[in-house]
């Protein structure tokens, strides 16, 4: 997993929390408490060893861990790829183009980076449904994406996150509706 998402996990813990929930955490998880290179990528265990060792230290549940740091993680994501969107794009446009747009320049730019893959399929007006796929099993991460843009644009009373399949499969479901 890109060194970014270990940075920003970094800047979560100690914002919601402080800095030596941040180094408890680390030490928890049997890691180094030098920080993670934002540049670099890191094996996906030491995201499922931070994530669990943070289950458990909080009491929440990992999905739900996941789906706060997907929220949290939109407004640094946007920055990031800003050149690839297009500023009338809504929640679910941005949807409908994560995959074509960020995903697939961030496959071709970086060739040790496996971002999930997001099969959209567009219902209507304001409906779609998304296929994510990836052998991480981090879908919550993807629900709380969705959330978070919904929260980005200014639609987060307006839009209905509801994911149809278990969260921690390769394959997740999640059908999003504009009401």
């Amino acid at each position: 997993m890109h060194g970014t998402i270990f940075t920003l996990l970094k800047r979560y813990v100690q914002t919601q929390y402080d800095h030596s929930t941040w180094v408890r955490l680390l030490d928890a998880a049997g890691l180094s408490a030098a920080d993670f290179n934002h540049k670099s990528v890191y094996p996906d265990e030491h995201m499922y060893a931070l994530v669990g060792q943070a289950a458990q230290m909080t009491g929440i549940p990992t999905g739900e861990l996941h789906e706060k740091f997907g929220e949290y993680l939109v407004p640094d994501l946007m920055y990031m790829y800003q050149k690839y969107l297009d500023p009338n794009w809504r929640t679910l446009d941005m949807l409908e183009h994560t995959e074509g747009r960020m995903h697939t320049q961030v496959r071709r730019e970086h060739t040790e980076n496996a971002p999930p893959v997001l099969e959209v399929k567009r219902l209507g007006e304001n409906e779609l449904l998304i296929n994510y796929v990836s052998a991480r099993r981090m879908g919550g991460l993807a629900v709380g994406i969705v959330r978070g843009l919904a929260a980005y644009y200014d639609e987060a009373d307006r839009i209905d996150v509801m994911p149809t399949t278990s969260e921690d499969g390769e394959r997740v479901q999640i059908h999003v509706r504009r009401t």
